[in-house]
């Protein structure tokens, strides 16, 4: 078995969901041309933003999942006592939370394999947020 390992750091995006797949496949491509069959985990070394996988086409569905989290988890809740670095600050440790810190993808003979209108989204929770880092990991069997 194989690995390889990198860690990249995204340009600063605004609060919001922001679709990552293509920064992330040209991190990585010269060493998933290696991997027939294997895994690219997806790490985010930060608390508040996060990552998951959905819809890549559309971008109302970017729009429509920053207004839900924003209605379900508001900003100035009378019960959040850490509010020093700001009104977003809680919030975005919650959604980040709730959404998780990495995500996994196969690889089949050296691509990834998402589904036709999957991408790998960046869930920035904060207002201001400088950019983010991500740790890449490739294993598997050449």
């Amino acid at each position: 078995m194989k690995f390889y390992q990198k860690e990249i750091t995204l340009k600063s995006y605004p609060r919001g969901f922001h679709v990552i797949t293509e920064q992330i496949t040209a991190a990585v491509a010269s060493d998933l041309s290696f991997i027939t069959i294997g895994m690219l985990h997806v790490f985010i070394k930060h608390t508040s933003a996060s990552l998951t996988i959905n819809e890549n086409a559309d971008p109302t569905v970017r729009v429509d999942f920053e207004r839900h989290f924003n209605t379900m988890i508001p900003e100035n809740a009378p019960y959040y006592q850490h509010n020093y670095e700001g009104s977003d600050d809680m919030p975005a440790h919650i959604k980040a939370s709730l959404l998780g810190n990495s995500v996994q993808i196969p690889i089949t003979n050296g691509k990834l394999n998402l589904g036709i209108w999957q991408g790998v989204y960046l869930g920035e929770h904060r207002n201001k947020a400088s950019g983010r880092k991500l740790v890449l990991t490739i294993f598997g069997e050449s």
